[in-house]
């Protein structure tokens, strides 16, 4: 069985959404953060960096969630969370699935932190999310998820970031991307792992 090693309100939710929706068990080992909301040095034992998620499978660690995530579908011979692979769908498909904390992910954490701290979001930062967040729109085109009505990898893969954002009711502009996080938040794998470990994003004070 896999052992995730999850970090509370982190991207574990990702690979425990990914389990759900494969129908795998997994041992969860959860870690809670510190009041400064960093992640405990009980994580360094199991990563050097002391990240999350890891999991172990048979002695095997494994970490970054977007590797996490593809190892697992191709554990379970999954073919339901990437377009075909001979179609154009795939290529777009891998190609967001890897922006996400490639390119994405930098950007939003630049008005994610000072929203986080209670602080205004410099223009700058707000510029390049508003940006990002456009592109974002355009990639989900009719909707309501990135590839139609079933989430996929790059969904998956999105949620943590989006579920920040709308958190710090950062997305109050972007009622495209609004929409998007509230089909992600119906899909079944969605439901089963926060009603297990908890919100992906920590709840308002």
């Amino acid at each position: 069985m896999i052992t995730l090693h999850a970090l509370k309100y982190s991207r574990a939710t990702r690979v425990l959404w990914l389990l759900a929706d494969l129908g795998q068990p997994c041992n969860r080992i959860d870690y809670d953060r510190t009041d400064a909301f960093r992640a405990p040095p009980e994580l360094s034992k199991v990563h050097p960096l002391g990240k999350s998620p890891v999991i172990d499978d048979d002695g095997a660690l494994i970490a970054e969630s977007a590797t996490i995530l593809r190892y697992l579908s191709d554990k379970f011979d999954d073919g339901g969370h990437r377009p075909a692979k001979d179609t154009a769908d795939y290529w777009h498909h891998e190609a967001l699935f890897d922006y996400v904390e490639a390119s994405f992910a930098d950007v939003a954490l630049k008005a994610i932190m000072p929203a986080f701290e209670g602080k205004p979001v410099p223009q700058d930062a707000k510029a390049g999310l508003d940006k990002h967040l456009d592109y974002i729109a355009m990639a989900i085109g009719d909707g309501p998820l990135l590839f139609g009505d079933k989430a996929m990898l790059a969904d998956i893969q999105m949620s943590y970031i989006v579920a920040l954002l709308d958190r710090l009711d950062l997305l109050n502009n972007h009622p495209k991307i609004a929409a998007y996080w509230n089909a992600l938040q119906q899909q079944p794998g969605y439901i089963a792992a926060t009603r297990s470990a908890g919100p992906m994003a920590p709840p308002a004070d």
